[in-house]
């Protein structure tokens, strides 16, 4: 009890702290942060604007991070089952960190940026130990700088190139998954066309010095608003995108967590530069012989919420897997779930059921995404 009555907690917050308060919005302790998971407009209402106009979002929780010297791209492959050695000059890749088991310590986004530098971005749960994993491996083969002094926002719907082009024209010519440094009401911004909502849009870095007038500066159209992590959530939901700590672990790899898009091809085990990971052998023998189990989507019949952690059995009552990731689709309209199940059990042909509140509820695995997916591709 003398803990409890002493501890403290002693939340980070961001460049847009006072900004989120002054908006209205509700803060909540996230990932060592003191975050804004909505505002009031309220999640649903969030989300569905997302959808249709532009959401902003606060996402400078996440780690940041450089790489350099003429052997950051070398380096950096020894530590994930991707190809970074060919990745071209402004375009970002999608990466995982993974352990001697072959199961996955994070996932991160890395652009080559030029000037043998990469930028990476991490978790925000996960950043310290991330740091810790890249100075301890490849700290000696070139230079880890933490960007501590930089925030990042997320803009994001089906209007926000319209709403980018208006203050930085050149972003017109970015495609998904590219990068370009933009300057936008005289700052200078790092942007890459990418997201975590299924929708188009950038993700824009900033110094702290500078990131108000940023935020102020897109807000400043009448198709931005705000939107906090609660709706961020649902809108991955949707997209069907993997979150760490729900369907990706340290004891699953990057196949079992239906992954194997991910996995450059000259990693694998017929590629020109196979393995040289950790868990490599691992990795390429779930690619090469299958796994047990999988990540899928599953459709529940009515309206009750499935959560995160209840166990999805088969019509004999045998548990047959796990719900990562549950909650309401406002766009879809019904519950929608993401959960690791048995091979066996995907591919549609067995009937299915999530026990909720001890009664069986029948689910139907369907395909990812659950809301089609609207990326830049030109």
């Amino acid at each position: 009890m003398g803990l409890a009555m002493t501890e403290t907690i002693n939340e980070f917050t961001t460049a847009f702290y006072q900004m989120h308060i002054d908006a209205g919005a509700k803060m909540v302790p996230f990932a060592g942060y003191d975050m804004p998971v909505s505002y009031p407009l309220g999640v649903k209402k969030e989300h569905l604007h997302t959808r249709e106009k532009v959401g902003l979002f606060d996402v400078s929780h996440m780690g940041q991070v450089k790489l350099i010297g003429e052997n950051a791209k070398k380096a950096l492959e020894s530590l994930v089952p991707v190809d970074i050695i060919d990745l071209p000059l402004m375009k970002q890749r999608y990466a995982l960190f993974t352990n001697d088991k072959g199961g996955v310590l994070d996932d991160l986004m890395v652009t080559n940026i030029g000037n043998d530098s990469l930028l990476l971005v991490v978790n925000a749960g996960c950043k310290q130990a991330d740091f810790a994993h890249l100075q301890n491996t490849i700290g000696n083969e070139c230079e880890v700088k933490v960007l501590e002094d930089y925030a990042l926002l997320a803009l994001q719907g089906p209007q926000a190139g319209e709403v980018l082009a208006a203050l930085a024209p050149e972003s017109r010519e970015m495609t998904f998954m590219t990068a370009k440094v933009l300057m936008i009401d005289g700052i200078d911004c790092f942007a890459t066309r990418s997201g975590y909502s299924g929708e188009d849009g950038f993700e824009i870095s900033v110094h702290n010095d500078q990131a108000q007038q940023l935020a102020k500066c897109l807000l400043a159209h009448e198709a931005v608003e705000w939107i906090g992590l609660g709706a961020r959530d649902s809108l991955r939901l949707e997209a069907g995108l993997s979150l760490y700590g729900h369907e990706l672990d340290t004891e699953h790899s990057p196949v079992e967590s239906s992954l194997v898009w991910a996995l450059s091809k000259v990693r694998r085990s017929d590629g020109s530069r196979a393995g040289g990971y950790p868990g490599a052998m691992t990795v390429m023998n779930h690619i090469d012989a299958g796994v047990a189990q999988k990540i899928v989507g599953l459709q529940p019949e009515g309206r009750a919420p499935v959560r995160d952690g209840v166990e999805i059995v088969d019509d004999d009552d045998n548990v047959v897997g796990k719900v990562t990731s549950g909650g309401f689709g406002p766009t879809t309209g019904k519950p929608i779930v993401i959960a690791r199940i048995e091979s066996a059990a995907s591919d549609g042909t067995k009937k299915l059921f999530a026990i909720v509140r001890e009664k069986k509820l029948a689910v139907e695995v369907v395909k990812l995404p659950f809301v089609k997916t609207n990326y830049y591709r030109g």
